[in-house]
């Protein structure tokens, strides 16, 4: 997450103009109708964003005005799909806004790169599977759970340190050659939260994940020697 102190006034607007036609537009996907007629899925969205906004509390903040912490975004993409995890983002987002831990006028950075980049690389992992129409669950396991939840730890860091080299406000190490070195311990850790996560919800409660396939994953058989995993 990054203070508002630290971007210019372009980037930060240019953060808005992203962030809010996507937000309009996952607005306007999300399945209100079937939402609020299913008081599972409106007890599954409001827990999600309670566990979000938790887990976002949980983080370090330094003195130059960026602070770390987990995303969580990739098993929340994979437990209510796109559009409700973009508006379950945001309302986890309003929260952090609403007690001080978030800069208003920076919402639109932080929304991009930790809510809307999350959910793209997420869902794309999640299609490429689903096109590759695999029957072993732990190919969705590994590839929509661990795999994309580092790549998407992995892009937000590189492209938020991309967006405070441009600005030039933030002192960038001398160090940053060294910088790949530690890359592995905000990966891993990312990768282990989603993944631990969505493999729980195949085991136990395989119908609460939007993206999974139960039919296929658990009803057909499959063999080890199956050329689609």
């Amino acid at each position: 997450m990054i203070s508002a102190a630290l971007l210019s006034p372009l980037t930060l607007g240019v953060g808005w103009l992203i962030y809010v036609p996507v937000l309009l537009w996952a607005a306007w996907r999300a399945p209100w109708v079937e939402l609020f007629s299913d008081s599972r899925r409106q007890h599954l969205l409001f827990g999600t964003v309670f566990a979000l906004f938790m887990l976002w509390l949980v983080r370090r903040d330094f003195d130059t005005g960026v602070s770390y912490h987990f995303i969580g975004m990739t098993a929340v993409t994979l437990l209510l799909d796109w559009p409700l995890a973009i508006v379950g983002g945001l309302i986890a987002q309003a929260g952090l806004v609403a007690l001080g831990r978030q800069d208003l006028a920076a919402v639109g950075v932080n929304g991009v790169l930790l809510i809307l980049l999350p959910v793209l690389v997420t869902e794309a992992c999640a299609v490429l599977v689903e096109r590759a129409q695999p029957r072993n669950p732990f190919v969705y396991i590994f590839c929509s759970g661990f795999f994309a939840a580092a790549l998407s730890a992995l892009l937000c860091l590189l492209v938020g340190l991309g967006l405070l080299w441009f600005d030039g406000r933030f002192a960038m190490p001398e160090w940053l050659e060294d910088f790949v070195g530690y890359l592995w311990l905000i990966l891993f850790p990312e990768a282990f939260i989603n993944g631990m996560v969505v493999s729980a919800l195949v085991v136990f409660c395989p119908e609460w994940l939007e993206t999974f396939n139960r039919t296929r994953y658990l009803s057909a058989p499959w063999k080890d020697d199956d050329p689609r995993f």
